[in-house]
């Protein structure tokens, strides 16, 4: 019987990827470290570095020779910095291993970033009369291959090609042409300068700028540098061998690195977000949809429409109630039957099809309940496909009084009606309140509605926008405040918000703003908090007016909300809306060619989604790269394996074999390879998610005056759970036995291995709720089940950790923040109860199964410590 082939090697072993990292001497470290710096630092605008440190011939005298060794270090891009660092890294590795730190240093800040500066300064000002700058580290990396090539020329003169046999020493002028064809603004004058110092160099006709090896060894035994720095690399070569089997430790690379990179990707997704108010990052508004023309066509609503306006106003504060004829008695009016009459009656008297609606809700112990009215205005040019709709609510998203909202829709009604210019259908919502009535229609629009809600007798076809008129006060306004957010972060087409702000700035000749930044001066602080703001309110994921309601259904809505006193009146906001629906109108398709993910900054200018993204990927990636070497880390290291399977595990000692050649390191052994025990970690983390549940339930379905109580109470079982499970876990119990230190490390793995792929997934359906929950979460990567040998300090940090856990679990930042904005605990959780039941909102959802969870093991970690 034949016996099978074995199979062949993997092509990528990560131990050889660790192994070469390890074996990284010192002053390739340094140059690669200052090489990310200067790229970091060219991301800010106050100082250019690459115009500080280029290779610029008509800007090197005397006072900046520092150019002539600064340019192989700065780059121009993350790519060109990245690629280059690739190519450098082996060649410099293998020059520093062959002639030692302090030689390498004396030589690459020296001569051989001098001389071909000076060669290319001379031959590109003085021969060629020219001023092109270089940057980047392909000189180090062409010089240092042009002395490889002298060096294999010595020992292998020809490679043959058929029946030709080329000079191994042109292999470096080959790939500079080559290089010089495929990629774009590639200095070739630059690199043939630097192959031509490396020639020179291989040669040996550098050799006296090399310091003499007597003078190195003074200078290693005087600093003690072998003792004190343990990556640098002598010129024994016996001793650099020693210090490369020293380093040989999986430690750096499981525990150091990782925690290294996780806090740098926190940092610089913060760094990342705090950027994006500079005009680098952002851009100006425009209209991609060219069909939309806002502001060319001249709106008439004015003039005689202002006495029918006043008339319908007459009419509907005549029918309030008795003793509410004060305007602080009006602002607490409801909408009544007969109002509710009053509207159809007009609404008929213009001639639209008009029709109610009758819906109730519960939630939270509270039931909602009301009649919406409608009118249906059928296009004279269309097929009823397609509709525009209008929505003055009775009571505004601040639960203020929209009496002039609701007459000046009833007014524009009648005079659209007039107008037989429509190719889409415009339907006149009247809604009892912004938050459960256009909830009520647009589902029953769709036939999603419950039981509760009455179907619509009247529809149209496909709603392509719809705007939502909020005009609360009596006084003349300033400008006009745009409100765009949606349920669970929606937004609607940038194209919608522009054509507004096209309108109100340059056709009706007032401004508009956003967010509620009522002064924007254009500045830093200005930018940023309008992004902050808009921020919090898409992370909270909550309805912010009667618009929001659309947002699931692909339908793109505003709210139109006149601010401030100024010289505007009720006709200029007609108008506003007149021309905003002839836009509308004007589509051919629905709105689709703008973003539909962006952060306003001003009513002028956003940043894109892929501008802002990659702050919350880097807030969600230092989960992922934590879990991962917390995996690597439970099969490797041998810190992570209990006591009884250390025998087991342990690594068989073998004694380095001795070697005749001084150059070659010693073999050693490696780190054990461990069994890891899955099933305890994943039970509990999978019980964990699971149990997320229960707060889940309970606050969505309490009674609203039981709320508050409720907070506190969870309050107190965060405090309680977390120690009982650590014990349970410390000591073990009747199902299992005590965990050992490798299954802490697999909890730890598991759970921010699903908090980095919630967030990170998230992150492009909610930004700011994944980079809020994100930097929530953020102390969760380090925090770890303490090894102290003293019992004392380990108690003593573990409970310190575990107060400060506390702080940010999910009951105690809700207080904090119902604190500083000065609402109720009750409020906020009535009104995330009502968006669960009634718009859909799954903020919750992250909230209780993602962050709540993720947390809860962070503190167990901990409390284990104490056990």
């Amino acid at each position: 019987m034949a016996t099978p082939a074995a199979l062949p090697p993997l092509p990528f072993n990560p131990r050889q990827v660790r192994s070469y990292l390890l074996r990284l001497p010192l002053f390739t470290r340094l140059v690669l470290l200052v090489i990310l710096a200067f790229w970091l630092l060219e991301l800010q605008t106050i100082w250019s570095v690459v115009q500080w440190g280029s290779l610029t011939p008509d800007e090197c005298n005397l006072g900046t020779m520092y150019r002539l060794n600064t340019f192989p270090l700065i780059h121009t891009g993350f790519f060109h910095a990245l690629l280059n660092a690739m190519a450098l890294t082996p060649l410099l590795e293998r020059f520093e291993a062959e002639h030692g730190t302090l030689t390498s240093i004396a030589l690459f800040i020296g001569p051989l970033s001098t001389l071909p500066a000076g060669l290319y300064l001379l031959i590109e000002k003085m021969i060629l009369h020219s001023n092109t700058p270089v940057v980047g580290a392909s000189v180090w990396v062409f010089l240092l291959l042009g002395s490889e090539a002298i060096r294999t020329f010595k020992t292998n003169p020809y490679f043959s090609v058929g029946p030709y046999k080329i000079p191994t020493w042109t292999s470096p002028l080959f790939a500079c042409v080559v290089l010089s064809i495929l990629v774009s603004n590639v200095s070739f004058l630059g690199h043939m300068c630097a192959i031509l110092v490396g020639y020179v160099f291989g040669l040996g006709y550098l050799k006296f700028l090399v310091p003499p090896e007597k003078v190195l060894r003074w200078i290693e035994g005087k600093l003690n540098l072998l003792g004190r720095l343990p990556h640098y690399v002598s010129v024994d070569q016996k001793t650099y061998a020693a210090i490369r089997n020293l380093r040989n430790n999986p430690n750096l690379l499981f525990v150091r690195l990782p925690n290294l990179l996780s806090l740098l990707c926190i940092i610089v997704g913060v760094v990342w977000l705090l950027l994006l108010p500079l005009n680098e990052y952002s851009r100006h508004t425009y209209i991609s949809e060219n069909a939309l023309l806002p502001g060319q066509v001249h709106a008439y609503f004015s003039g005689s429409e202002q006495h029918i306006f006043r008339g319908y106003k007459q009419e509907l504060e005549g029918l309030l109630s008795e003793g509410q004829n004060g305007i602080e008695a009006r602002d607490q009016a409801q909408l009544t039957p007969a109002i509710s009459t009053k509207i159809q009656s007009v609404l008929e008297a213009a001639g639209l099809k008009v029709a109610t609606q009758k819906y109730q809700y519960s939630s939270a112990g509270i039931t909602h309940h009301g009649e919406n009215t409608y009118g249906i205005i059928h296009a004279p040019r269309g097929d009823a496909t397609e509709a525009i709709v209008l929505v003055a609510s009775w009571r505004t998203a601040n639960d203020e009084l929209n009496l002039n909202g609701v007459t000046l829709a009833l007014t524009l009604a009648r005079y659209f009606k007039r107008w037989s210019l429509w190719s889409k259908d415009i339907i006149f919502l009247f809604t009892p309140d912004s938050k459960s009535g256009t909830q009520a229609w647009i589902d029953a629009y769709h036939d999603l509605h419950p039981a509760s809600v009455q179907p619509l007798a009247l529809k149209s076809g496909a709603l392509q926008g719809a705007l939502v008129i909020e005009y609360p006060f009596e006084h003349r306004f300033k400008s006009l405040h745009i409100v765009y957010d949606g349920v669970n972060g929606q937004l609607p087409n940038l194209d919608l918000f522009n054509t507004a702000v096209a309108i109100a700035g340059g056709q009706m000749g007032f401004g508009s703003n956003l967010q509620e930044m009522w002064e924007h001066d254009d500045s830093y602080e200005a930018r940023l908090q309008t992004i902050l703001r808009g921020m919090a309110k898409q992370g909270l994921g909550y309805a912010t007016g009667a618009h929001s309601s659309f947002m699931p259904y692909h339908i793109d809505a505003i709210t139109l909300q006149p601010t401030g006193e100024g010289w505007e009146d009720e006709m200029a906001l007609g108008r506003t809306i007149e021309s905003l629906c002839r836009s509308l109108n004007n589509l051919l398709e629905h709105l689709h060619q703008s973003f539909f993910f962006y952060l306003l900054m001003q009513s002028n200018r956003f940043v894109s989604i892929g501008t802002y993204l990659p702050s919350a990927m880097l807030i969600a990636g230092n989960f992922t790269i934590m879990a991962i070497a917390l995996w690597m880390r439970t099969g490797y290291h041998a810190d992570a394996l209990s006591t009884k399977t250390t025998e087991s595990a342990k690594p068989k000692e073998k004694s380095s074999e001795k070697n005749s050649d001084a150059g070659k390191p010693a073999e050693i052994s490696g780190p054990a390879v461990a069994e890891r025990l899955l099933a305890l970690p994943l039970t509990l983390v999978t019980g964990l998610h699971l149990l997320g549940l229960v707060p889940l339930w309970l606050f969505n379905t309490l009674p609203h005056q039981f709320f508050t109580l409720a907070t506190y109470a969870f309050v107190a079982v965060d405090i309680v759970l977390p120690l009982l499970l650590a014990a349970l876990l410390a000591n073990g119990s009747g199902l299992t036995s005590a965990l050992v230190p490798q299954q802490y490390l697999l909890i730890k793995s598991f759970a921010l291995l699903l908090l980095g792929l919630s967030l990170s997934t998230l992150a492009t359906l909610n930004f700011s709720l994944s980079f809020m929950i994100g930097l929530l979460c953020a102390p969760l990567s380090f925090v770890s089940r303490s090894h102290c040998p003293s019992a004392s300090k380990r108690r003593a940090c573990a409970s310190m950790g575990l107060v400060s856990l506390n702080l940010l679990s999910p009951p105690t930042v809700l207080m904090g923040v119902c604190w500083y904005a000065g609402v109720s605990v009750e409020a906020v959780l009535t009104q995330a109860a009502f968006g669960w039941d009634v718009w859909g909102m799954w903020t919750q959802v992250v909230i209780w199964c993602v962050w709540w969870p993720a947390w809860l093991i962070g503190c167990v970690l901990l409390g284990a410590s104490i056990f």
